[in-house]
């Protein structure tokens, strides 16, 4: 399922489309960048639901830990976003620092502490400046507006190069319900989240169990399929929010029409918003899919588009538009399959069959191979012949500026 197969209307612009329920505003703190906007506020109306994923990695960041955990205490009515610094990697102190500034919020705002989620994304291992955080709130609480999502977009980038932002509508309880979203992530994206933060809302109502049955579903197929480098952020994290501000009976239970309806509009953001980052990617030139199909289960097809799409050797020849299908041939082989029969593994690029019955398929010219990867969105496709399981992957390729701009970030 695409995008498209859930869009009864898009706007991918600038505009995007305001959600009931939901206010934003940003400001430029100097926690690290001069001359832009670097802190976020998103503000929920009282009575909204939120769902969240987090990343995986052991050292989680500060505001990670501190986000979970609120999540369970009381539903959310802030959330605050800065770029530029992590808190990650900084201990005790870091953690004082995230619940420092939730507290300055809350006193602001008039709420408990409880109910402010910390996201934070930048230079891991340096010490959070609260007191540039906590003297921007008020002008960020008198900034509020509903048609902020744009402006939102952009604050919370750190070496993207453009905006992540989508926005569409979809039909729940025979009303139009509005489904907005912004993300950042250009390097460091792997799975378990895949450095990347995302903020999805909808005006529907929604019960917070389906939410975030609906977001893990979601995030399944998209931010938890894409990679381009392999590594995994100390600080991913994605919101689902729902605001009940559409006015229809709250969707509480997987599997009815609405549930189907909110699932299909939740992903097709997440997948628009995951494609967009893999696009960016740190250097990237190239856009990539990796299927992998006939596999027996879908860990084995993921195991194998996974090794594939990490494979440094397989990702620079796609930057040289060099077809080295050895390089993909050997990745499937130590993709740790047990008992591949090499005779029933099928190559493609593209449509260009590469390899037939595990060998270089008769027909392939190498004319025709680089002629594929030449192009800007390349599809490897992959057939074990091993079983009638599919999966796929988004990845990019690995170019010069992917070192440079890695080399020089803290410079």
């Amino acid at each position: 399922m695409g995008p498209d197969d859930v869009m009864s209307e898009r706007k991918t612009d600038l505009s995007l489309l305001p959600v009931p329920g939901v206010r934003l505003s940003t400001i430029g703190a100097g926690i690290r960048y001069q001359g832009r906007d670097d802190l976020l506020l998103i503000e929920l109306a009282p009575g909204a639901t939120a769902a969240a994923v987090f990343t995986r990695n052991a050292f989680c960041a500060a505001p990670v830990t501190l986000a979970r955990h609120h999540l369970h205490q009381a539903a959310p009515r802030y959330l605050l976003v800065n770029a530029g610094n992590a808190n990650a990697g900084t201990g005790a102190r870091g953690l004082a620092d995230a619940r420092a500034c939730c507290l300055a919020l809350a006193e602001a705002a008039g709420c408990r502490p409880e109910e402010v989620l910390p996201f934070s994304t930048g230079v891991i291992g340096e010490p959070l400046p609260v007191e540039r955080l906590t003297q921007a709130l008020p002008a960020l609480l008198e900034r509020l507006a509903p048609d902020a999502w744009p402006a939102a977009a952009h604050a919370i980038m750190t070496t993207d190069t453009v905006p992540k932002l989508y926005s569409h509508t979809f039909e729940v309880a025979g009303q139009r319900a509005s489904i907005t979203g912004i993300a950042k992530g250009a390097g460091m994206i792997c799975p378990d989240m895949a450095t990347m933060l995302a903020f999805i809302a909808t005006d529907a109502a929604v019960a917070p169990e389906a939410l975030q049955d609906c977001l893990r579903a979601a995030a399944d197929r998209s931010f938890n399929a894409i990679t381009i480098d392999g590594d995994t952020s100390t600080n991913d994290a994605c919101v689902l929010m729902a605001t009940g501000a559409l006015g229809n009976p709250p969707i509480v239970a997987t599997g009815g029409a609405d549930y189907m309806a909110l699932q299909a509009a939740v992903e097709s953001v997440c997948i628009e918003l995951a494609t967009a980052i893999v696009r960016d990617g740190e250097g990237a030139t190239k856009l990539v899919r990796v299927r992998v199909e006939r596999a027996r289960d879908r860990d084995e097809a993921r195991r194998v588009a996974y090794t594939i799409a990490h494979s440094p050797l397989v990702k620079t020849a796609l930057f040289a538009s060099d077809p080295n299908w050895g390089r993909i041939l050997a990745a499937v082989g130590r993709a740790g399959v047990e008992q591949l029969v090499i005779e029933e593994v099928n190559i493609w690029l593209g449509e260009v069959q590469i390899v037939a019955a595990g060998g270089r398929a008769a027909n392939y010219t190498e004319q025709a191979g680089a002629a594929v990867m030449a192009e800007s969105e390349i599809l490897i496709r992959v057939a074990l012949g091993r079983g009638e399981v599919a999966a796929e992957v988004l990845t990019c390729d690995l170019s010069c500026d992917y070192v440079r701009i890695n080399a020089e970030y803290r410079s």
